[in-house]
């Protein structure tokens, strides 16, 4: 089992390598504290782990709280602590020094998704719930700029954006609102043409990938990878089939510019496209 899993990783790596050396030229640049602003931080077992939103982040980070002994266990660590306790440290927090000396030396990952799934989890997590940061700063601006005769009501709000008004933000060069890392690219967000990732994980194969990361580490025998939802725990994940649906309501070529905008990505991590 363990083969055939060492046998993918190295075909994830040399794709992305490959994809890197055809479009990239960027093999010269130094790495700054902004290229690795994403990246947390385990001393311990000198993991780096580069946070790609909704590609079960949260439960990478309570992973490596445990790692770290923060905590005891996956399970009695809270959404909000997670994200909100800064208990774990960024690699753009150390010197120059630090920085190189980890990237040298600590085993440095990431976990993917599929990118329209990835792209629809973050709207229905951020726009289709409550939310006192997306709805004002986000919602507010692209129902003033894409929503003819908005109402009072929504442009006060921001709430109730629809998935084709939040395409067209996206596809905008012109965007009323700066990009989120929610739907930036995995390409932009961990930079992996200029770090070089010893592993790439698969939220599509999340179990089995994590579980393999995990031995390769040498972790506790006992910690395995958390399965639970983290947010809007009673909503269904999102899948394929729910992606299509969204995806169904956006012209042919606004479908199109969605796979540009995410071109690299599929490219890098072999996505097909959908």
């Amino acid at each position: 089992k363990w083969k055939s899993l060492y046998q993918i990783q190295g075909e994830r790596k040399r794709i992305m390598r490959e994809t890197c050396s055809k479009y990239k030229s960027n093999n010269r640049r130094i790495i700054t504290p902004y290229h690795v602003s994403r990246i947390f931080v385990e001393d311990k077992y000198r993991v780096l782990y580069c946070e790609v939103p909704k590609a079960g982040c949260s439960n990478w980070k309570r992973v490596l709280m445990v790692l770290n002994g923060l905590a005891s266990s996956t399970k009695d660590i809270q959404h909000n602590t997670v994200h909100y306790g800064n208990y774990l440290k960024r690699l753009d927090g150390f010197d120059h020094k630090g920085i190189y000396h980890r990237l040298n030396t600590y085993t440095k990952m990431l976990f993917i998704r599929e990118p329209f799934e990835k792209l629809v989890s973050a709207f229905r997590d951020k726009f289709e719930h409550p939310n006192n940061y997306y709805h004002p700063v986000f919602g507010k601006a692209i129902i003033s700029r894409y929503r003819v005769n908005a109402t009072k009501e929504a442009l006060r709000t921001g709430s109730g954006v629809k998935f084709t008004e939040f395409i067209q933000y996206l596809l905008d060069v012109h965007r009323p609102v700066g990009m989120d890392i929610h739907w930036d690219h995995v390409n932009r967000l961990c930079s992996p043409c200029l770090i070089d990732y010893d592993f790439v994980g698969k939220f599509e194969s999340m179990e089995e990938d994590a579980n393999f990361f995990l031995h390769l580490i040498g972790a506790p025998q006992n910690l395995t990878f958390p399965k639970f939802k983290d947010r809007h725990s009673n909503d269904e994940r999102t899948t394929t089939k729910i992606t299509q649906e969204y995806f169904a309501q956006l012209s042919p070529s606004q479908r199109q510019q969605s796979y540009d905008f995410y071109y690299m990505d599929y490219l890098m991590f072999n996505y097909s496209k959908p």
